[in-house]
């Protein structure tokens, strides 16, 4: 599969979400935990989709709980901690896996397009991922990198 319109997940309620409602914006993939050391940046991240969904930018936060059971939650637990703590209001999909056999097809092609420092594994909560209006993987990003230093990145994919 060469193209991320292609691809399907499902919302955090099991609604299934086709990658093509998102062609001709820019994506930004984040696997998410509720107990990382790293889940304040859903406030960096939700302020991010604020000043520039309407320039074409999307979120996608995918929750995941392979890195130390940082996501034990069910669906309705996991909208609440997004949304109570955090106010986030981009679309959160279904807990996935992102690596092993039994990873998420938007991770598999993710991690295809964008390897990491350790190869096509992710390696913690909070790797991003940045995906140009025409479907095509733009960037990788560290979980520690801070969503205010991906602001760059994004205007240029944004074309702002």
């Amino acid at each position: 599969m060469s193209d991320f319109h292609q691809l399907t997940a499902t919302s955090l309620r099991g609604q299934r979400i086709d990658m093509a409602d998102y062609a001709g914006r820019v994506v930004l993939v984040v696997n998410t935990a509720s107990l990382c050391g790293f889940t304040p940046q859903y406030a960096g991240l939700e302020a991010l989709y604020q000043k520039y969904k309407d320039q074409g930018l999307v979120i996608l936060g995918f929750p995941c709980n392979q890195f130390g059971q940082q996501e034990p939650g069910d669906a309705d637990e996991i909208a609440a901690t997004c949304q109570i703590n955090y106010g986030v209001s981009f679309p959160m999909l279904a807990k996935v896996e992102v690596n092993g056999p039994g990873a998420h097809p938007v991770f598999q092609w993710l991690t295809r397009a964008l390897p990491g420092l350790l190869g096509r594994k992710i390696r913690w909560n909070f790797t991003k991922f940045l995906i140009g209006r025409d479907g095509k993987p733009l960037r990788r990003f560290a979980p520690i990198t801070k969503p205010e230093k991906m602001e760059t990145a994004i205007r240029a994919a944004l074309g702002v």
